[in-house]
């Protein structure tokens, strides 16, 4: 299976695995900015892709860049019918300011199968011994 993908502008990088085994594709910012503290924007990447139908484009943090520099990236879910500009959004969680330059490496990107699950109406939900408990129900917060 393969990922088409096309640059929009021309100095857009193709995404890309550091390692052959890697889950993520490193995708890369294509404009220059700073990301002052508490900030979120959206980063453009100049490129668009083809999600086969079925899949669906996850962008998930740098593990580095989260570390280090504070970014975390938001609302990251690329279906498979869009055709716009894949962009990331991530916000600088940290007290400093984050340069982002063209080319950088901002997000990745990692394509997983997705079940499409038909969505039916009941009057009753069968009963867990966990049940409707939540946030803290495992003793762990």
């Amino acid at each position: 299976m393969r990922l088409d993908v096309k640059k929009i502008v021309p100095e857009a990088k193709l995404p890309t695995r550091a390692h052959a085994d890697d889950a993520g594709l490193d995708l890369y910012a294509v404009e220059d900015c700073v990301l002052e503290p508490g900030e979120r924007r959206a980063i453009k990447t100049g490129i668009a892709m083809v999600i086969p139908f079925g899949y669906a484009g996850l962008i998930w943090d740098k593990s580095g860049l989260a570390l280090k520099a504070g970014l975390k990236t938001m609302g990251g879910v690329i279906d498979a019918s869009y055709r716009g500009e894949i962009q990331a959004i991530v916000i600088n969680l940290s007290s400093e300011p984050y340069r982002i330059e063209q080319g950088s490496k901002i997000a990745q990107l990692l394509i997983q199968k997705v079940e499409l699950l038909e969505v039916c109406e009941v009057s009753e939900i069968d009963a867990t011994i966990r049940g409707d408990r939540g946030f803290g129900s495992t003793g762990a917060y």
